[in-house]
């Protein structure tokens, strides 16, 4: 890695550590008593509603208290001072907040009401990004939402994601960043992975963000997930054993472990599937489809002092995925494979320098994997695709907290190696084998400085900037600024936000060269270099809180340029990245969620009217696409309206059920611009526990069997068909480890 090609960055090395993406945020306040005068020494505790962590301070001469490096998640704060009344409040924290709480306290004896602040606990009013947070119950009853290779704990709550070509998309693209207890699992390519990275029973929290992004974020921007992962505070020395089965015999299954003391804490899971319904099928036949995989997962966290804390996450997957098949292609003995593997290790210290100032030091390791082989007789290719991508680096975090000021800035960066083998054998002869392997190197180095300033009570300004460098085949350079605001409106507690900010996003590192250049020549292709893509957007957003209500309105508008999408090499089921002149990506979302309603319900909502759009030519990778000339084209994964709703109900006697509704109004038609027709699909789950130890489920996807044609689009084969109804019964057993 060499910094020296960039002399701005070298400077602003000098001048910062790096604050990375972070999972953290900051609790403080004031509490004053009945004559609005300071309580000194009041006892104040701040402890995880899900699980057994907790911290407690001391109020100091002014009333004030703060917690640094809280996670994020849903947390209780109660101050108790002798000849006073105890108080609590609820708040959710999100990444990079500065929670302000108001206690004031009442005499002891008198009759008290939770003191609640007049902006609602689950909106931040001094953030312009567009988020939400996802909780580990929300994830267990959600229908589906825990299976091994679900995503529907993102599709069921997030407005304008949906899966299709069994690729998650967001805001009409699929590049998106994943975060694992606030370090960055970093991964330059596209779309040449199905399987998922972690089991979703492993993760406590899930922060969501889809735009409005803070400085610290670049690398892949249709959407960001910050995982707060289990770490073993909610657990006291216990086991889980976690067994199911459902239609097309899919079993998903799962033991974990987890105990805690008050300085060391720690995780560990190992899980399995099987099924016969793996990726989705080009008919409505299932054919060929079965999938399988295997994944252990760890997590160590030791308090050695009060300043200091060590976190170890890490991961080792890996999934078996047979390509389905139409019935000509099973008639002809096609019978390709996708066999994929991922591995991380994730290291953290984090070290209070003093109050509200807080470094955090992350090394990290990433290896990721897919290895296409075609079966013996297909035809008339043959091919073999094995790509192995190994990223070795490091985030060192600073965040400071003063005064109306709450600032961060530094540097990640990261080394990337490919090693990739390319094969084809045309069955027939009609052209010689090609075997080809490449081995390509890269690095990439981000440095950002930004800083949330609260002008006034009311509005805050984040303002910030991202410099990154690319070094690979090509070399690029960006300079990204980002600008945002925060408006609270006074007694309705309303916050409106709005948002500017530019992206960069580098490029893959392995394209097309060599013997396999030569053969796309042939076959009528062209290729040209991939360049980064660019990415400029803006959004304005209003969250109204109502008795206890929060409903979300967002406008957004995206332009890119060198827009990342991929295509198929002829028949063979091997894609290559390409980027596209120009996209424009523009539409609005909605999401509702309630409180509990009459102690035992909650509802959910969320809504998107968007279009994406893509502009001329081929900038980058194979060239075989002819837009129309002079107008905007619909992407493949166009959708104009997207809507999922739900409802999560506490029946009597332990038990409860969840139901959700998702439906679309169709993906694109072939190259359009006509839509394929709207479809729904129903999803239901129930649940009962039987004393401290048992519980059983039950769960029934796509209840109504709708089996819809979803999208025939250029990717696996082309065409795919909705999945049809799937059972499935699940046991859980917690026992003593």
């Amino acid at each position: 890695m060499n910094l020296s090609c960039i002399p701005w960055l070298g400077g602003l090395l000098l001048l910062t550590a790096f604050a990375g993406a972070t999972i953290f945020g900051s609790v403080r306040g004031l509490i004053h008593d009945p004559q609005h005068r300071p309580v000194r020494g009041a006892k104040v505790t701040i402890h995880s509603t899900n699980s057994g962590w907790a911290q407690t301070a001391t109020s100091d001469n002014q009333g004030g208290f703060q917690f640094d490096a809280v996670p994020i998640g849903e947390y209780l704060v109660t101050v108790d001072m002798p000849g006073f009344a105890p108080q609590e409040q609820k708040i959710t924290l999100t990444s990079g907040r500065d929670a302000k709480l108001h206690f004031g306290l009442a005499l002891a004896g008198a009759i008290e009401t939770v003191n609640v602040t007049d902006t609602p606990w689950a909106v931040n009013p001094e953030s312009s990004t567009t988020s939400g947070v996802i909780g580990r119950q929300q994830i267990a009853q959600t229908p589906g939402a825990d299976q091994t290779n679900s995503l529907n704990m993102i599709t069921d709550y997030t407005p304008s994601a949906y899966l299709v070509h069994d690729q998650l998309h967001i805001r009409g693209g699929h590049q998106v960043s994943w975060l694992l207890d606030g370090v960055p699992v970093p991964n330059t390519n596209i779309a040449s992975n199905v399987g998922p990275q972690f089991d979703p029973k492993d993760i406590d929290y899930l922060e969501v963000q889809r735009g409005g992004y803070s400085a610290e974020y670049g690398d892949r921007t249709y959407g960001v997930f910050n995982v707060v992962t289990r770490s073993g505070f909610e657990r006291n020395r216990q086991a889980e054993l976690v067994s199911s089965y459902g239609s097309y015999n899919n079993t998903n299954d799962q033991i974990s472990f987890g105990d805690h003391t008050e300085r060391f804490a720690y995780y560990t899971s190992l899980s399995g599937y099987r099924t016969d319904l793996g990726l989705e099928t080009p008919s409505t036949r299932i054919l060929h489809d079965q999938a399988a995989g295997l994944g252990g997962f760890a997590s160590l966290m030791f308090n050695k002092t009060s300043a200091d804390q060590l976190r170890l996450v890490t991961s080792l997957r890996g999934d078996h995925y047979q390509v389905p098949n139409d019935p000509d292609q099973q008639a002809g003995g096609i019978r390709e494979v996708e066999n994929e593997r991922d591995a991380f290790v994730n290291f953290s210290w984090l070290h209070t320098i003093g109050q509200g100032t807080v470094l955090t030091v992350s090394p990290f390791y990433h290896f990721n994997r897919a290895h296409y082989i075609g079966g013996s007789q297909d035809t008339p290719v043959i091919p073999e695709d094995d790509r192995g991508s190994n990223y070795a680096g490091g985030v060192v975090s600073l965040a400071v907290i003063r005064g109306r000021h709450n600032a961060r800035g530094g540097i990640q960066f990261f080394s990337q190696r490919d090693n990739r083998f390319f094969s084809i054998i045309t069955s027939d002869g009609s052209i010689p084998p090609l075997r080809q392997r490449e081995v390509v190197s890269g690095n990439v180095e981000a440095v950002f400085l930004e800083d949330q300033y609260k002008l006034t009570d009311w509005l805050t300004l984040n303002g910030g900037v991202r410099l990154t460098h690319f070094d690979g085949k090509i070399r690029e350079n960006a300079a990204d600024p980002r600008i945002g605001a925060a408006l609270r409106i006074p007694k309705l507690g309303w916050v409106a936000r709005a948002f500017w900010g530019r992206y960069y996003q580098s490029p893959p590192l392995l394209t097309v060269s060599g013997p396999l250049l030569d053969l796309t020549a042939q076959q009528g292709f062209g290729f040209l270099p991939l360049r980064g893509e660019r990415d400029q957007q803006r959004e304005f957003g209003l969250t109204i809180p109502f008795a206890g209500w929060t409903l979300d309105i967002t406008n957004f508008r995206t332009g890119a340029t060198n827009f990342f999408d991929h295509d198929v090499l002829g028949n063979s089921n091997i894609f290559f990245p390409l980027t596209i002149q120009h996209a424009r990506i523009r539409g609005w979302e909605a999401s509702v969620a309630s409180p509990r309603l009459a102690g035992r319900a909650q509802w959910h909502l969320a809504y998107s009217h968007q279009y994406a759009q893509g502009f001329g030519g081929i900038t980058g990778g194979l060239t075989d696409f002819s837009p129309p000339e002079d107008s905007y084209f619909y992407l493949d994964h166009d959708q104009r309206n997207t809507l999922t709703t739900g409802l999560n109900l506490d029946l009597p006697w332990r038990a409860w059920t969840a139901f959700n509704v998702s439906y679309g109004s169709g993906f694109l038609d072939g190259n359009g611009p006509a839509h394929l027709p709207p479809h729904t699909t129903y999803d239901l789950s129930f649940g009962k526990s039987f004393g401290e130890n048992w519980g059983l489920s039950f769960t029934a996807l796509n209840l109504a069997n709708n089996r819809y044609l979803l999208d025939n689009s250029n990717t696996f084969g082309g065409t795919h068909y909705a999945n049809p109804r799937e059972l499935s019964v699940q046991l859980k057993y917690r026992f003593r480890s």
